[in-house]
């Protein structure tokens, strides 16, 4: 019995989380699925790798239809032996997206359990950090990944807590399976800003150690946090290493080349260029947004409705009002500092509000890692716009250089600030008998969060309404467009103010209440409680609601063949496709193999290619690539396959090699090379591959190469020459799994033309075979089912200690102190 009702709060809280992630996203009960922009493009990336595990009933780990051949391992690769990934499955039962929405009201209210919060707060705080605009946007536009990781943060800093608290167990056990399924979630950006606020968070733990001169603690609690690091990692080593193996070949990693595609020096030593890490930087009073959502616009596309400025602006423009409110439905409102919003990232004025109302009332000095977490990443998401501590990081801090948007680091802010709240909450109950505490706690609040927003009312002449984009829709569509645009920016920022200001009010007058003894306790929590989730619920809907969900088809196949794509797929040889419009686009690799994608960790040397050569019309790079259709544009918008008929082919036998000794003299020497006769090799870093590199020998150009067989793991030619040949493939180059095997015999091959394989063939006929067959899975399957054992028998060992070797322990102790 004691069981039941210990456990019976928990189990309504998790009903009330299924019940209300269901509601949110209803249209799942009716069998219908969210549209997700990301994952229509995912979807058409993965398309050849999920057709091969239907037919072969296998993992192909590369794919031939994206930047000319590229590894799965970022594009949804299954590994072997992935324990911690089946036990992802079971927390994740509801149908998408509700999943997700429910495994970060899961994970919150895990943290806020173990930081002594009862059940009901922990749920309406872990409601609150669900409904945070930023996390239901992500999951609307499909960044699933993201989400993923981001619901297993808190778990994770409740593990770390738990331990540096020296419950070492329990605390271990849940930081060591917390990290595997955060790891396993595979959004390294969000774990790396996850790992900033563990430093804070370890920090803080670290200097009370010290201070208590209690180094036994802080050694036993580091070793602890270590070995539940090694297996999580363990657990996950045929992802991370497969990952790491590849992403130095990424755009991911910095680049060989020492020159621009202008010519210019390349002076960086970034992964990436800063401009292209800090594309989309939060401006500094846009942060904000936080507190009134559409302050700034809201998102570049907003519905402003048919009593804004703009639709009057279109009805005194002639235009019919049916037209009229289709056409304002979807306005460039937002005028910050990125280039592109779908909404804002709004955190809740009743959360801020609450969160505030901590830092006055509650006597933990837990809530300043909280806060010193939220402020230092929020300063990080101002990017350029800070450009003193970004640049600084980009420059001396690991890996931080290896991600980009860094606006996305509020994501640890959108967490600390619902645990403030709740914290706030907490101690504003707990200090019941104390009212004169609890009113000037208010009070203080209270000035404080109105002072911000009068201040922000007074300061609306300091802002100009301006978009970076304006002057083109001026030019476009006249003064009179742009006045009515700024007029609903001005509108909205008064609106949201005011709406923010109120919700302010309520909260503090609800407060006041049971200080005065006006309300209970149980009334005073579910008012603010609901206010609180209404507020988020609200704006998430301008966002994300009913009508982005559609037929299970339509996600099936989210890209419709157009009679350009009908044409090229008549051809049943093997070439590939460059889509003009399309280039960073999934939706060519749905239908075509293509030199273009939709990753952000697609191969350097591709992207490379196309920015020093293809971009400047070097159709000859074009031709070694085997593209023998361009997809271009007409006047009329129809899409018309030009065909390339220089395309060089799967294969062709080269007379001569150009030797170079460097990468930028490779694609230097690509601005005029002949592909079709001549190679260009890099005989300093290969030739141990290539040891007839340097005789200057006469290669036999007469022979032919066909394609017998073409899958993504696997190809097979026939060749025959009757000299000695030097061939080129039109396929990517990647040392790391690739396999050459000349008549059943393994066989050296190596890069040539910046990005494509040749090797050495004998006079004769022959059978060549490509065979993908990278080692770095098997390695790390083995390490990934060792891991997965420990961690069960850790598991296991951790059960029978808490429940009965510490009980033993107990008993004999008692039993002692009795005789």
């Amino acid at each position: 019995m004691k069981i039941v009702n210990k456990f019976y709060p928990h189990a309504l809280v998790i009903l009330g989380f299924i019940f209300v992630s269901l509601i949110y996203f209803y249209p799942v009960l009716q069998g219908k699925q969210i549209f997700q922009s990301d994952i229509a493009q995912y979807t058409g990336m993965a398309k050849e790798q999920n057709d091969f595990r239907a037919t072969e009933n296998a993992e192909p780990y590369w794919t031939n239809s994206a930047f000319g051949g590229m590894p799965t391992y970022q594009l949804g690769a299954n590994y072997p032996n992935d324990f911690i990934g089946k036990v992802d499955d079971v927390l994740r039962f509801l149908p998408r997206p509700a999943d997700y929405l429910f495994l970060y009201f899961l994970g919150f209210y895990g943290l806020l359990l173990v930081l002594k919060t009862d059940p009901l707060k922990a749920f309406i705080g872990s409601i609150a950090f669900g409904f945070s605009t930023y996390m239901i946007i992500i999951l609307g536009v499909g960044h699933n990944a993201k989400a993923h990781a981001i619901a297993y943060m808190p778990l994770v800093i409740a593990g770390f807590i738990l331990v540096f608290q020296k419950k070492y167990i329990k605390g271990g056990l849940l930081t060591m399976f917390a990290v595997a399924l955060e790891i396993s979630a595979n959004h390294f950006q969000m774990t790396y800003y996850l790992l900033i606020f563990l430093f804070i968070l370890s920090g803080y733990y670290a200097y009370n150690f010290i201070r208590e001169k209690d180094f036994k603690g802080l050694l036993i609690s580091c070793g602890v946090l270590l070995v539940a690091g090694i297996f999580a990692l363990g657990a996950n080593a045929g992802n991370l290493m497969a990952t790491n193996e590849y992403a130095k070949y990424s755009i991911r990693d910095k680049s060989e080349l020492t020159f621009n595609p202008d010519g210019s020096k390349n002076e960086t030593t970034a992964s990436m260029t800063t401009d292209y890490i800090t594309e989309y930087s939060y401006g500094i009073a846009e942060s904000l947004n936080l507190i009134a959502p559409r302050i700034f616009g809201g998102s570049s596309h907003e519905n402003v409705g048919t009593d804004s400025r703009m639709y009057a602006f279109m009805l005194e423009q002639g235009v019919p009002a049916s037209q009229a409110q289709d056409f304002v439905s979807g306005m460039p409102t937002y005028w910050g500092d990125q280039p592109i919003v779908s909404a804002p990232a709004y955190i809740g004025a009743v959360v801020f509000f609450l969160a505030v109302l901590a830092l006055f009332i509650d006597e933990r000095k837990i809530k300043y890692v909280f806060l010193t977490g939220a402020l230092f990443t929020l300063v990080l998401s101002w990017g350029k716009n800070f450009s003193l501590l970004t640049d600084f990081f980009i420059e001396y801090v690991p890996l931080y250089d290896k991600f980009r948007a860094v606006s996305s680091i509020q994501v640890i802010l959108e967490l600390c600030f619902p645990v403030l709240a709740v914290m706030g909450l907490q101690s504003f109950f707990k200090a019941k008998d104390e009212p004169k505490l609890q009113q000037k706690a208010l009070v203080q609040t209270g000035v404080f969060g109105l002072g911000v927003l009068v201040i922000l009312l007074i300061a609306k002449s300091f802002f100009h309404f301006t978009g970076m984009n304006d002057s083109a829709y001026l030019e476009s569509y006249g003064p009179g467009f742009v006045d009515a645009l700024r007029e609903d920016r001005m509108t909205m920022y008064y609106a949201d103010l005011l709406r923010s200001g109120f919700l302010i009010i309520v909260t503090f007058v609800v407060l006041w209440m049971f200080v005065k003894n006006k309300f209970s306790q149980t009334t005073t929590l579910v008012v603010v409680g609901l206010v609180m989730i209404f507020d988020l619920f609200f704006v998430d809907k301008k966002y994300v609601s009913a009508k982005d969900f559609v037929s299970p088809v339509q996600i099936a196949a989210p890209f419709q063949e157009t009679q350009a794509d009908s044409q090229i797929l008549k051809d049943t040889s093997v070439y590939r496709v460059f889509d003009l419009q399309g280039q960073l686009q999934g939706r060519s690799s749905y239908f075509h193999k293509t030199i273009g994608g939709y990753s952000a960790v697609r191969p350097r040397r591709m992207q490379q290619l196309y920015d020093y050569q293809i971009a400047k019309n070097n159709l000859e790079v074009l031709n070694m690539l085997n593209v023998k259709y361009v997809i271009q544009v007409d006047k009329e918008g129809n899409q018309i396959p030009a065909v390339n008929p220089d395309a060089n082919g799967n294969a062709w036998f080269v007379g001569a090699v150009k030797l170079v000794n460097k990468p930028d003299d490779v694609m230097k020497a690509l601005n005029t090379l002949d592909t079709k006769k001549v190679a260009v090799f890099n005989v300093h870093e290969h030739e141990s591959k290539f040891q007839n590199a340097r005789l200057k020998k006469a290669f036999d150009t007469t022979g032919t190469i066909k394609v017998v067989t073409y899958k993504p793991n696997y190809i097979k030619y026939k060749s025959e020459n009757n000299g000695d040949g030097l061939a080129v493939f039109s396929e990517m180059y990647y040392k790391n799994g690739w396999n050459a095997y000349i008549d059943g015999k393994l066989t050296d091959h190596f890069p040539v033309d910046y990005v494509l394989r040749a090797m050495e063939v004998p006079a004769g006929k022959h059978t060549i075979e490509f065979k993908f067959e990278p080692q770095i899975i098997q390695t790390g399957g083995t390490i990934t089912l060792i891991s997965s054992i420990g961690m069960l028998l850790l598991l296991a060992g951790g059960i029978y200690f808490e429940k009965f070797y510490r009980k033993d322990s107990q008993k004999s102790h008692r039993d002692t102190q009795n005789n």
